[in-house]
């Protein structure tokens, strides 16, 4: 086991800054005693909707159940199929499972690594019921790309790691039918636990996504329910948190993309990959990812000097023996899906992590995978 005193992210560091005020939101949900559906919940909609470009946020339990509850509201269920990617957290698929669909993996873009617009005429049929993309490590798919080869099709974008991010000159989500987005810890608008939400500007569509995730009331009687639901509700606890954070978040995004382009200066000679920015993509930068051929040993060399670098996902999901028979593809393959997943290694990357912290990750790869001139 190696001590990493330079942590792949480090959450007690932005606690820090902000202890004084978590401790007095978390103090006023107390004070309240309301834990569900409450002032904090309602205020946080309002404020991350607006943060999104967007008429509608419903905050739900995880975004996980964001996607799930978003496919269900958009009338996806047993023997349908949704197209979508490989390259991804397996949540993208469990969603999909969730709702008895089908997944339909089409291969990644080689410079982004998100969906590749060019191939997902090939995997619609008739039962193709949606789409979701996934705005992989924070850089957006290109959705209106997606659109256009597909244009009756429901997109719902999985921008799990893409707070912030931006697509010609709008916010990720104007161009689909909602954006789902996740709050776990380590996100780049992160709670203190599990939390999601669906933003749209579909107003019915927000109404049932509402209505799905508490039991399927849709008008506030509390045993009256006009559609099956469940228990995917937001804890008060947790938007009050994100509430804190939200106002931060431009600042904490723009700080990423400094360390981001830190990291781009120093590998620009180096014979790694990086993930390729498109002209007209803004990248929420929540993860820094490379793709070298020896990952494996470059991972734990960096480990013996103290850095924590990760791995964003070493099995695609198409690999995972959970999915075996269980999805379809298209004549194109999943080539460059699976070279991402054997060659991928995330570095370290948070808005308290500093250049010369930054300096000190690429001095260790320096003698790892450079590149001589």
């Amino acid at each position: 086991m190696y001590s990493l005193d330079l942590p792949l992210v480090d959450l007690k560091a932005q606690y820090a800054t902000l202890k004084a005020e978590i401790g007095e939101a978390i103090e006023r949900v107390l004070e309240r005693q309301v834990f569900i559906n409450g002032p904090e919940t309602i205020a946080f909609e309002a404020e991350f909707a607006a943060a999104c470009e967007a008429s509608d946020c419903v905050a739900v339990s995880s975004g996980t159940t964001a996607l799930e509850l978003a496919l269900k509201a958009i009338g996806v269920g047993p023997g349908d199929e949704v197209i979508t990617v490989s390259h991804t957290f397996f949540a993208t698929v469990g969603a999909i499972f969730g709702v008895g669909a089908t997944p339909v993996f089409v291969d990644v873009d080689p410079a982004t690594w998100t969906m590749d617009p060019r191939l997902v005429a090939a995997a619609i049929s008739d039962r193709t019921k949606a789409i979701v993309p996934v705005h992989i490590y924070g850089h957006p798919a290109d959705v209106p790309a997606i659109d256009a080869v597909a244009p009756h099709i429901p997109i719902i974008e999985d921008a799990a790691q893409a707070h912030l991010a931006r697509y010609y000159d709008s916010a990720v989500g104007s161009c689909a039918t909602a954006s789902c987005y996740s709050f776990y810890p380590g996100k780049n608008l992160g709670a203190y636990g599990d939390a999601g939400a669906v933003v749209t500007s579909d107003v019915d569509l927000a109404a049932r996504v509402r209505a799905l995730r508490d039991h399927g009331r849709t008008q506030g009687a509390k045993y009256e329910h006009e559609l099956v639901g469940t228990n995917a509700r937001a804890a008060e606890l947790q938007t009050a948190v994100l509430r804190v954070k939200l106002p931060h978040l431009p600042a904490w995004t723009e700080r990423r993309r400094e360390l981001a382009a830190q990291y781009e200066s120093g590998l620009r000679r180096s014979g790694v990959e990086m993930q390729v920015v498109k002209p007209w993509a803004e990248h929420a930068r929540h993860l820094f990812v490379i793709l070298h051929p020896d990952r494996d040993r470059v991972l734990e060399e960096l480990h013996e000097r103290g850095i924590g670098a990760g791995i964003h996902y070493p099995l695609a999901c198409h690999q995972q023996a959970a999915l075996a028979g269980r999805w379809r593809g298209t004549p194109a393959g999943l080539a460059v899906t699976e070279h991402v997943a054997a060659t991928c290694l995330s570095l370290p990357l948070y808005p308290e992590l500093g250049a010369d912290r930054v300096e000190r990750v690429l001095e260790g790869l320096d003698a790892l995978v450079m590149t001589p001139a």
